[in-house]
């Protein structure tokens, strides 16, 4: 959509409600919801936990690349390519480190995606994680889309957040929670 006295504009968000896996239910946390709006390469994206006072954030941190963040608090993003077994796995931690990674298949080839635009991440008091992922980096899409959340309590508690569970322990990776689609950008 065009706006002749200011350009174009983004097209509007669309909200999902992220479902806690059965067997590793939230103790005080209620829903986890993530906003996503893309504008051309440009991906926002809001994850908002309703209970975000029972949650334990990580110390926020120098924005930058970091492995390992799925172990405490984060937020993810997978995509694969329509008929592709690849697919592209975003991290964002509330502490303001991301990772990206590339894999061949199920859990297989991975390695570090390169990135020529650095995701930015940020929180505040209303939301868990704001990310802004340029996806120039990527093949054009469509996309097969799952977003996740492993949310940690102050009580220990951890619960894993999807648009889908496959049968069995928490897989993120599992292809059966890809279930949204993310489309090709329209261009004016």
């Amino acid at each position: 959509m065009t706006d002749t006295a200011t350009g174009p504009r983004p097209a509007p968000g669309k909200e999902y409600g992220l479902v806690a896996h059965p067997d590793r239910p939230p103790s005080a946390v209620r829903s986890v919801i993530v906003k996503v709006r893309r504008d051309g390469d440009e991906l926002l994206l809001t994850f908002t936990v309703e209970g975000l006072e029972h949650v334990a954030l990580p110390e926020r941190a120098a924005p930058s690349r970091n492995d390992g963040l799925w172990k405490t608090t984060c937020c993810e993003l997978f995509l694969a390519a329509v008929g592709s077994d690849a697919y592209f796995e975003f991290n964002y931690s509330p502490s303001t480190q991301w990772a990206a990674y590339r894999f061949d298949s199920y859990r297989a080839g991975g390695c570090d995606l390169a990135l020529s635009v650095a995701p930015h991440v940020g929180r505040e008091a209303a939301f868990l994680v704001q990310v802004r992922q340029n996806l120039s980096d990527l093949p054009p899409g469509p996309f097969k889309m799952s977003l996740t959340a492993v949310i940690e309590e102050t009580d220990g508690t951890k619960s894993y957040w999807a648009l889908a569970h496959a049968p069995g322990p928490p897989d993120f990776h599992n292809r059966a929670s890809f279930i949204a689609t993310l489309p090709v950008p329209a261009h004016p």
